[in-house]
């Protein structure tokens, strides 16, 4: 009840007992409500008496009776980054019971309960970690994007093709879980475990997307992730489809990641590429790689597996026909188009590239970043021989 006055008490309770006014009259004449008004009266009725109730205070806070509990409670808390490999100290997980347990281990007598209401109190709460740190980069990272962007800029201005290239993860055909959700009325049942040895397949899309013409290729391949096999994509796309477009063009641009297949360590890579590629086709192919840790920025990442991810979200994927589909689905409002290959050949791991095989590339590295930077030119010669496989 409202601690009013006692005076005010009185004088309501007294125009109450002259019943001239109803309660709501009285209430609205001394301001308080009606509710407040019934209360009072029924407080006389069952004690005798409208005086105020007095309240005694109740025992002090925690805190308050134990000033070094929030201390303790930090100093456990803090970050456990001076560890000792060689020591053998046990660490846990910070749940509030534990923090209690080593809290009452020190003297305390507290709760998990209260446990949790101190560590709100100081500002924390249960949070997940957060990618934000990119850690160390190569100090060539802004020069190799600018020279990116010039090569981009030169080829374009020319009318000359630009692609970009990856291989997005791995899929396994069968009745998988496909992270997402879709509306249906009942949902798909699919394994209980996403083991590869279940799988009919385990696909491997290698996406090829046209910068300049807002279009995506993909290649989806049922052997190994190797060089040979994204070569091989890139050949046929320039077959069937990049020497129609660019009918006049004899210089290509390809924007690739720093590591994997198509990577700029590889030596299989680049044999491929001279062999399958300019030779076959007399075309100058440029080759930038992006830094390390800078896949994202490639933009067949985010202008074409994004869009293929969406597409097939929720969606199990039970056969290549099924996939190859959903890839050739693929559409947005900008008008992105997509194709879809099967390549059911099988490419061996593991090849071996000599050094002379190296030595006979007619390859010229740019002044800029010459690791990460190259051309290829066709020869006229007779092509290499097959490279060697490891057993």
């Amino acid at each position: 009840m409202k601690t009013y006055s006692q005076d005010l008490r009185e004088r309501v309770v007294k125009a109450c007992d002259a019943g001239d006014k109803t309660r709501v009259e009285i209430a609205a004449l001394f301001g308080v409500s009606t509710a407040w008004v019934y209360r009072l009266l029924q407080r006389r009725r069952e004690i005798g008496s409208i005086a105020r109730r007095h309240y005694t205070p109740g025992p002090k806070r925690l805190v308050d009776r134990d000033p070094t509990l929030t201390p303790d409670l930090e100093q456990l808390l803090t970050d456990e980054t001076a560890g000792d490999p060689m020591s053998d100290a046990k660490w846990v997980r910070n749940s509030t019971k534990n923090l209690s347990d080593q809290l009452k281990a020190m003297g305390h007598e507290v709760s998990g309960s209260t446990v949790g209401r101190l560590l709100k109190k100081m500002g924390f709460s249960l949070k997940c970690n957060k990618k934000r740190r990119a850690g160390s980069q190569s100090p060539e990272r802004d020069e190799q994007f600018r020279h990116i962007a010039s090569q981009k800029a030169a080829f374009s201005q020319a009318g000359l093709p630009i692609i970009s290239i990856d291989t997005k993860k791995k899929e396994l055909i069968g009745p998988f879980r496909n992270r997402g959700r879709v509306w249906c009325r009942k949902p798909p049942e699919v394994n209980e475990y996403d083991f590869t040895s279940l799988a009919e397949y385990r696909a491997v899309p290698f996406g090829i997307y046209d910068v300049t013409r807002n279009e995506g290729h993909v290649t989806v391949g049922v052997s190994n992730d190797t060089s040979e096999f994204a070569v091989k994509a890139l050949a046929h796309w320039w077959e069937h489809d990049g020497s129609r477009v660019h009918a006049q063009a004899d210089k290509v641009l390809i924007l690739a990641d720093c590591g994997g297949t198509n990577g700029y360590r590889s030596r299989a890579w680049k044999l491929h590429l001279q062999e399958q590629l300019c030779n076959k086709f007399g075309l100058n192919v440029t080759v930038c790689h992006y830094p390390p840790g800078c896949s994202k920025w490639n933009p067949v990442e985010r202008r074409l597996f994004s869009r293929i991810s969406l597409n097939w979200e929720g969606k199990p994927l039970r056969s290549l026909g099924v996939m190859l589909a959903y890839i050739r689905g693929t559409t947005t409002t900008t008008g992105l188009t997509v194709k879809a290959y099967l390549d059911e050949n099988v490419y061996q791991k593991s090849q071996q590239v000599s050094q002379e095989e190296m030595n006979r590339l007619k390859m010229t590295r740019h002044d800029t970043c010459p690791l990460w930077n190259y051309t290829l030119h066709p020869r006229r010669e007779k092509p290499l021989d097959q490279p060697r496989f490891s057993p």
